[in-house]
């Protein structure tokens, strides 16, 4: 990721917590609005003016709050949290417009990043704004990956290089993503106070049964899916596509396959919410080395890539930061569909260790699986960008911060090995991105192994460092090797007194590393989580994994 520094801190008021029939009184004074008038210039006994200040004094940016509840969208919506989504949602429309203008005229890197990445937020909030009753869970974790958007446009914007002529436009885009990611921010937070106020509690947590302490994968795949995956690589597959280098296949190229069989899902009439509502398509990717970046877009939901086995099938490129891309668009294969599964599948950045960020596979799916894939890099190896995602039995290795991004992700019986880094780098095995106390991200690393590699010498590795300010990492039932630090956690460069904000965690982890008496005393580190603390870091419970990852048929521990 991007070595700048966190994120700016946001002004905070006193919370007050707000009875929900005063929230219906407040929002039926909003919606009886006849004129849009600017708050600050409202009269001081106006009544409409003080309920959306009682809403707004608990979200993270009250004024952003009250221009989006007094705004013409108000007046349509039929409560606070509808019109925070429909006003963020006409301000992105016009950022998107802008980025696609200047994308048009810029060389395909930063701009183009921003674009793509505003076409997602608005299908996220959309899907919010459809799904919220029935999927409270769902909506918090849209919410969330719209608002880590805004900061990966931003992150690739401040680090790529601008022509002169293009300068002004990235300043706008800049300012106007800013000024959006506000205004989701506020949308999180009316949903959050809503859902912790036990109107819209998350159904999955609610009514799903409990699952065997393991079971066969989580429960959001179906069957067919899970019999996929539980298939040896080698077992013939029925497939709807099959890649071959030598010409026994359908295709030759991986992006030729999935292109071939899947057919964009239209987010612009509400598509994209649900994880199953595309059919299954099945890529067979044979043994052989593709040297190609492959890129799955958010409409193109529910693939599956079944390869021959770790370093077997091989997606191999090499664009890094000091190639001139930007870390978004550095990855030798991007998956931003939801659904997407990957199996038997080593995915490869060959940049070097010398070329800065060179990211290996970036996942911004929902309800992604990794299952028994090597992913294998330097700097930014793998990049959980957003959503719910789950890893299992695979083997990821890299150096600086080479498990970073804003998911909720979990990792499962996977091996994170910390690789030979260059002269002046530390190894670092995560830097995760939470911008905002209501988002559900973080990275939950569960009955793992956290293992130098054979000729690291004496290189210590740091389980993670601060991102972002309310960056959230746990290690849990983890086995480390004697590699790992006894500070355990490592300062950002230009922050050496970290954020009270931040949240990392160890809990009933073994090996050599493991010992929690050295480790650093920072407000947020728990070297020794409750049993009732760590629960919340589990797959049912951290990404309602029951609810899901059954379906996709990998192996997986429900709780602790």
């Amino acid at each position: 990721m991007e070595t700048f520094g966190g994120a700016t801190s946001p002004e905070r008021q006193a919370k007050m917590r707000l009875p929900v029939v005063a929230w219906s009184c407040a929002m039926a004074t909003v919606l009886a609005l006849g004129t849009v008038v600017p708050v600050a210039e409202a009269r001081k006994g106006d009544d409409n003016v003080a309920a959306v200040s009682r809403i707004c004094r608990s979200t993270p940016y009250p004024s952003a709050c009250e221009t989006a509840l007094t705004s013409a969208e108000a007046r349509r919506a039929r409560d606070p949290f509808a019109a925070s989504v429909q006003f963020a949602m006409a301000r992105a429309r016009t950022a998107r417009s802008l980025a696609r203008n200047l994308s048009a005229s810029a060389p395909p890197t930063a701009m183009h990043d921003c674009a793509e990445l505003l076409d997602i937020s608005l299908a996220q909030l959309r899907d919010a704004l459809a799904g919220r009753a029935a999927d409270a869970a769902g909506a918090t974790t849209w919410l969330s990956a719209a608002l880590t958007n805004q900061g990966t446009c931003n992150d690739s914007l401040a680090a790529a290089a601008t022509p002169k002529a293009l300068a002004a436009g990235r300043g706008a885009v800049r300012k106007q993503v800013a000024a959006l990611a506000q205004f989701i921010s506020t949308a999180l937070a009316l949903h959050v106070k809503r859902v912790k106020g036990g109107r819209g509690v998350p159904p999955s947590a609610a009514t799903a049964a409990p699952s065997p302490k393991s079971s066969t994968f989580p429960s959001w795949l179906s069957e067919h899916d899970r019999k996929l995956l539980e298939s040896p690589a080698t077992d013939v597959i029925t497939a709807d596509a099959v890649v071959a280098l030598d010409g026994s296949g359908t295709h030759r190229s991986i992006n030729e396959a999935i292109a071939a069989v899947t057919s964009p899902v239209d987010t612009e009439a509400g598509g994209g919410r649900e994880a199953g509502r595309a059919r299954r398509k099945v890529i067979k990717v044979k043994a052989g080395r593709y040297k190609e970046s492959v890129s799955i877009s958010y409409q193109q939901e529910n693939v599956m890539l079944v390869g021959e086995g770790k370093g077997k099938t091989i997606i191999d490129g090499n664009k890094s930061v000091a190639g001139g891309y930007t870390t978004y668009s550095s990855a030798t294969f991007a998956a931003m569909g939801a659904g997407f599964i990957a199996k038997g599948v080593s995915f490869v950045n060959s940049a070097g260790p010398g070329k800065g960020q060179a990211v290996a596979l970036l996942v911004g799916g929902d309800r992604s699986v990794v299952y028994q894939c090597e992913i294998k890099a330097f700097q930014d190896t793998l990049f959980t960008h957003s959503n719910r995602q789950f890893y299992a039995e695979s083997d990821i290795s890299g150096t600086v911060d080479f498990v970073f991004g804003n998911s909720a992700a979990v990792f499962q019986s996977c091996e994170l090995q910390a690789r030979k880094p260059i002269p002046g780098q530390q190894d670092v095995v995560t830097a995760q991105g939470r911008v905002d106390p209501n988002q559900n991200t973080g990275i939950s690393i569960h009955r793992c192994r956290i293992t130098a590699a054979s000729d690291l010498g004496n290189t210590p590795v740091y389980l993670g460092r601060p991102w972002k300010q309310y960056s959230r990492v746990v290690v849990m039932e983890t086995t480390m090797d004697g590699s790992v630090a006894p500070d355990g956690w490592l300062a950002w460069p230009d922050q050496p007194t970290p954020s009270t904000t931040l949240y990392y965690g160890e809990y009933r982890n073994s090996g050599a590393g493991a010992g929690t008496k050295g480790r650093v005393t920072w407000t947020g580190v728990h070297t020794s989580m409750s049993t009732a603390d760590a629960t919340g870091f589990t797959v049912a419970k951290f990404i309602m994994g029951d609810s899901w990852l059954g379906a996709t048929g990998v192996r997986y521990t429900s709780g602790l």
